[in-house]
């Protein structure tokens, strides 16, 4: 196997949930191939540095090894190498976000449906 579907690859390396959302996520622009926008259809070689975009923050990954199947976790992980500098900036906004939450004013109740969707949507989640 010389080559690999960018969305095969991105859902057996456990980037996203389902082959479904890895294609929404190539057609969304949100997966960079060498730093171009890479199609779902697009061939993923070993060697190749892959900036990904999706809930867990932004990676970006050199591919080490190829698999179309998706599999326990460890053999995910084996299929790619996460750059110094990605993980670095990870941390950091992830230190950056749980530090915000300190300021956050929480409501005296628990938000009713309408409020909560008015939350999400402003959040940028909705």
């Amino acid at each position: 196997m010389d080559t690999v579907r960018m969305d095969k690859w991105l859902w057996a390396a456990r980037f996203f949930k389902t082959r479904a959302l890895s294609s929404k996520a190539c057609e969304l622009g949100r997966i960079e191939s060498n730093g171009v926008t890479a199609k779902a259809a697009r061939d993923v070689k070993v060697g190749d540095t892959l900036r990904v975009k999706n809930d867990g923050g932004e990676f970006v990954v050199e591919v080490l090894a190829l698999d179309d199947a998706r599999g326990p976790a460890a053999r995910a992980q084996a299929l790619y190498a996460e750059i110094e500098e990605s993980k670095q900036m990870r941390l950091k906004v992830a230190a950056e976000r749980k530090a915000a939450m300190q300021f956050e004013v929480l409501p005296a109740a628990k938000p009713m449906g309408r409020d909560r969707r008015v939350l999400n949507k402003f959040r940028g989640r909705g």
